[in-house]
């Protein structure tokens, strides 16, 4: 006979967040749905990755990182992770017994393949009527896309985003950096907490679903307006254009936002041209925008004075500006160190690595340590054994 403790879940460390003592189950994969995940986390919620055997197809993204993908590393931060195949049946009622101790669960299947593997809203919902179930999909889960994939970069194109990110006259352009299955994530993080807030008054959880389509979409509110008498082409590009921009500098590149009357004045008096400031003829972000073929050679010249970082502190806090840095300036920023949002990590493979947390601050519950992404199937055993356990005391 086997006395042996069976092996339990690491806790977390450190000070507790707003939703610790809650559970997510992770079922999702690449972005949208794994880091909505990765930000309950950062807020204290346990949360276990669960992947097919193959693993999430984001750890074979090209990386120059040779142990893992540096992708996976940061979307799937302060996880547990087990492997689980859900068309075992043995591993679905592990899945199941775990869905018992849920809190929430979040999935990307597309619509018709949750309740095919056993795992739809309804079904799980019988089981434990508190979950808050979060189906991360494409399109959603009704119309004539609904059961089509749906990736970061498709859905930017069919929504305009990408029409509207190229140059006027110029062909559509991609916004890199996964911006909508970000937003998503963030959508995700924003649904599910707001359900378990209502959870709190209603005693039940529900279904709660994000989809990129909603993402890229929610994205451009101010674009998405069309008034009754309005041409379907009205203009609805939202940049300022003329001097709200990139510009070039002695050495390296300036954004400069100055919109308003305060600033734009304070740009024209910085940069040696305060006649500027007093004409009439661009006293209006529309004018200044209709005669920056006027004004930009002016600013090009005066900025070429310096180098973009001597501009940044010419400008002070006088204009709103930074000079065009690398991501890789921000490890070492200071004043991303002094809000503390890079932190030291240690992985079983790729070892010691520095990485992002904390995206959202909290006074009283600043919530625990970050750890790092897991290996694949780093706690199966552990998950398996606490499924186990569930499992016998419902039999």
């Amino acid at each position: 006979m086997n006395t042996a403790t069976p092996p339990t879940l690491p806790a977390r460390t450190g000070s507790p967040g707003p939703l610790s003592g809650l559970r997510v189950l992770d079922l999702s994969a690449y972005i949208a749905g794994p880091y909505g995940c990765t930000l309950l986390a950062d807020q204290g919620a346990e949360v276990i990755k669960i992947e097919p055997p193959l693993g999430d197809n984001l750890r074979k993204y090209p990386s120059t990182l040779e142990a893992e993908s540096r992708a996976f590393l940061g979307v799937n931060r302060s996880k547990l992770g087990v492997v689980l195949d859900l068309k075992k049946a043995e591993d679905l009622q592990a899945l199941l017994a775990l869905v018992r101790t849920a809190d929430v669960l979040v999935h990307n299947f597309r619509p018709s393949v949750a309740p095919r593997l056993g795992i739809g809203y309804e079904q799980l919902q019988a089981l434990n009527p508190r979950l808050v179930y979060c189906a991360v999909s494409g399109y959603g889960d009704t119309g004539p896309l609904s059961e089509k994939a749906g990736y970061d970069q498709v859905l930017q194109s069919m929504t305009g985003i990408c029409s509207l990110q190229g140059k006027a006259g110029g062909p559509p352009e991609i916004v890199y950096g996964s911006v909508v299955d970000y937003y998503a994530a963030a959508l995700v993080a924003a649904g599910v907490s707001s359900a378990l807030y209502e959870r709190e008054r209603s005693g039940r959880g529900q279904y709660v679903g994000v989809s990129l389509l909603r993402s890229a979409l929610a994205m451009q509110s101010a674009r998405l307006v069309w008034a009754e008498d309005e041409a379907k082409d009205v203009g609805r590009d939202m940049r300022s254009g003329g001097i709200t921009g990139l510009h070039p500098t002695r050495e390296g590149h300036l954004y400069i936002s100055a919109n308003t009357p305060h600033f734009w004045r304070a740009l024209c008096n910085k940069i040696g041209l305060p006649t500027l400031a007093d004409d009439t003829r661009y006293d209006t972000v529309r004018k200044r925008a209709q005669h920056q073929d006027e004004i930009l050679p002016l600013l090009h010249q005066a900025l070429q004075t310096h180098t973009a970082l001597e501009w940044e502190a010419v400008f002070g806090e006088e204009v709103p500006c930074a000079a065009a840095r690398s991501v890789e300036d921000m490890f070492d920023d200071p004043q991303v160190l002094a809000q503390g949002l890079v932190a030291d990590y240690e992985h079983p493979v790729v070892g010691s690595y520095r990485g992002f947390t904390g995206p959202v601050a909290f006074g009283r519950t600043p919530g625990p340590a970050p750890f790092a992404a897991p290996v694949l199937g780093q706690h199966s055993q552990e998950v398996r054994a606490e499924a186990a356990r569930v499992a016998a005391e419902k039999s």
